[in-house]
């Protein structure tokens, strides 16, 4: 892999019918860097991402530019892990992750031999190395997001987004496995959706909070400084979780209409 590079967003248009979840939306991704973007409910952050990831959702109207800083296409360099796990139900653990290289015909020969290691290697690091040969419907909802994890690691791409990944996991499996993410995907250009203020602190180098309708950034990204996983009790963090806790707050106003909130989240 190559140098990872920079995203940029240039007057971004997502409308439903008459709802423009956003509109002339412009955003900076930095390269080799952690971007967790946080908002409320249905303000339109999957919609972002999967605006970045050329995966808009169906019937919705779409314009403007989204481009890598190096000048080169991204397609093909973007991993994207959803909020949902979308595991295949009649592939095992391993299979699930090894899918990708699968597909692309990447599985013949020492190749493939070396690919199967690094899939095993990732289901030990996530703690399913045990459950390789389970179907998803032997898994518990955590593991299956865990599986879902090591298959977006797999992948290996430059560019990373991902939605809520830790989300279904509990409390200290989360906190593990956020160190873990961070570790792997350490000079990788990352953007991470969440609605947890404090992950967004623990991990983020760059903290975006999208609100409105249509939805805008907040003038100032927080960007907390020192390495990553941060310590959550670090009184600079819990003074940060206040202003950032502010910061939604004042964006937070009414929900978007059911049918444009289920599209947008």
């Amino acid at each position: 892999m190559g140098r990872s590079p920079g995203v940029t967003v240039d007057g971004a248009r997502l409308r439903f019918a008459a709802d423009a979840v956003f509109d002339s939306l412009d955003m900076r991704i930095p390269a080799g860097r952690w971007t967790c973007l946080l908002g409320p409910s249905g303000v339109g952050k999957t919609s972002l991402l999967r605006l970045i990831a050329a995966l808009p959702a169906e019937g919705a109207e779409i314009a403007g530019r989204v481009a890598a800083d190096d000048g080169a296409p991204l397609d093909g360099r973007i991993a994207y892990m959803a909020q949902r796990d979308l595991l295949a139900p009649w592939a095992s653990v391993l299979d699930n992750v090894l899918l990708g290289p699968r597909l692309r015909g990447e599985m013949r020969g020492p190749a493939g031999r070396a690919l199967k290691d690094r899939a095993m290697a990732l289901l030990d690091a996530v703690g399913l190395a045990d459950r390789a040969g389970a179907l998803p419907a032997e898994l518990s909802g955590g593991m299956r997001q865990r599986t879902a994890l090591a298959r977006t690691l797999m992948e290996d791409r430059p560019v990373v987004l991902m939605d809520e990944p830790f989300s279904s996991l509990d409390a200290l499996t989360r906190h593990r496995l956020q160190a873990l993410a961070v570790d792997l995907l350490a000079g990788r250009t990352v953007l991470l959706v969440t609605h947890d203020p404090l992950e967004a602190l623990r991990v983020g180098d760059r903290v975006e909070v999208l609100t409105g309708r249509p939805a805008r950034l907040a003038p100032a990204p927080i960007e907390p400084g020192g390495s990553t996983p941060r310590a959550t009790d670090d009184p600079a963090i819990a003074a940060l979780h206040g202003r950032l806790l502010e910061r939604l707050a004042a964006g937070d106003g009414p929900d978007p209409p059911t049918a444009a909130r289920e599209a947008a989240e």
